[in-house]
């Protein structure tokens, strides 16, 4: 923690500090139980997308996060052409289209992301429902690039449902509900740019996979120069004084990064540029540790 704290004071000045692990001794252990299964690298499925906060069975609160992720393809915007990318379409209570050379549809049960967006909040009423997310082109035509189809159950409201607590007694049950809330509440509006699965400090085993988000622009692959869009830019550094470790600088428009690290104490910074490279936001900082090493 000495040693986070001291990188802060030489580099907060030039970025935005990450939330921090929860402050109940509670609620950091059942954040921590999750750790691992956050930020596992999966290198069997080399192109896919998934819901990077929800998983099947989840109980939520309405209106609820939902986080996007895609990998061995880049994001760009509906309506521009560029080899290797789409954007992101929720399909809800409904299943997959019939032919793929079709558009899909624009109603409540195909939303389209064509912005480039990389989460967004969905209102649902009581009671259980299906999700899937679907990867298209420029045209809103499916890549055959989906999820598993995942239910959800949608306890209430979140303005009159009360926000679940983890509790000493009964531990693994109320750290299942606290945490599945705590994937699914809405971001704070003064964190746009962020890594969606990470908090500051948290303890982390290499290979650990880091899913990026953005609120407010969308997504687009470098060389575009579509307004309000950009790209994702990451840098590892390490040691005292810090050297930088790993720079990737992700053009294609990719949303998610494996980092391959030694151990110890690491500052990640995340960018977000436009085409010529210029900052659209400060960068986000985040100190973690690397605590182990997982051969895959």
């Amino acid at each position: 923690m000495a040693w986070a704290g001291t990188l802060l004071v030489l580099v907060g000045a030039l970025g935005v500090q990450a939330a921090p692990l929860p402050e109940n001794e509670a609620d950091r252990r059942c954040w921590l139980q999750y750790t691992r299964e956050r930020t596992k690298v999966n290198l069997r499925d080399p192109t896919a997308v998934d819901f990077s906060n929800l998983r099947n069975g989840q109980e939520v609160v309405s209106p609820f996060l939902v986080q996007f992720a895609v990998r061995g393809m880049g994001v760009a915007p509906a309506g521009i052409q560029l080899q290797g990318t789409g954007h992101h379409h929720i399909l809800i209570d409904k299943t997959l289209p019939l032919a793929i050379t079709d558009k899909l549809p624009f109603d409540a049960q195909h939303r389209h992301f064509g912005g480039g967006q990389t989460s967004t909040l969905v209102d649902l009423p009581p009671g259980r429902h299906s999700l899937r997310l679907l990867f298209a082109d420029h045209e809103h035509r499916p890549f055959f690039v989906y999820s598993p189809e995942l239910t959800v159950n949608v306890r209430g409201a979140r303005s009159t449902t009360p926000r679940p607590k983890v509790e000493a007694d009964r531990f693994e049950a109320s750290c299942a509900r606290w945490y599945q809330d705590e994937l699914s509440r809405p971001r704070p509006p003064d964190e746009p740019l962020h890594f969606a699965n990470v908090r500051a400090d948290e303890p982390l085993v290499s290979p650990f996979n880091l899913r990026l988000g953005i609120d407010g622009f969308g997504v687009c692959a470098r060389g575009v120069g579509k307004a309000k869009t950009g790209h994702f830019v990451v840098d590892v550094y390490t040691g005292s004084p810090q050297r930088l470790v790993k720079h990737a600088d992700l053009v294609n428009g990719a949303t998610q990064l494996n980092v391959f690290s030694g151990q110890g104490h690491h500052l990640l910074r995340l960018r977000f540029v436009d085409d010529r490279g210029v900052d659209l936001l400060p960068p986000h900082e985040l100190p973690v540790r690397v605590v182990g090493q997982e051969a895959i």
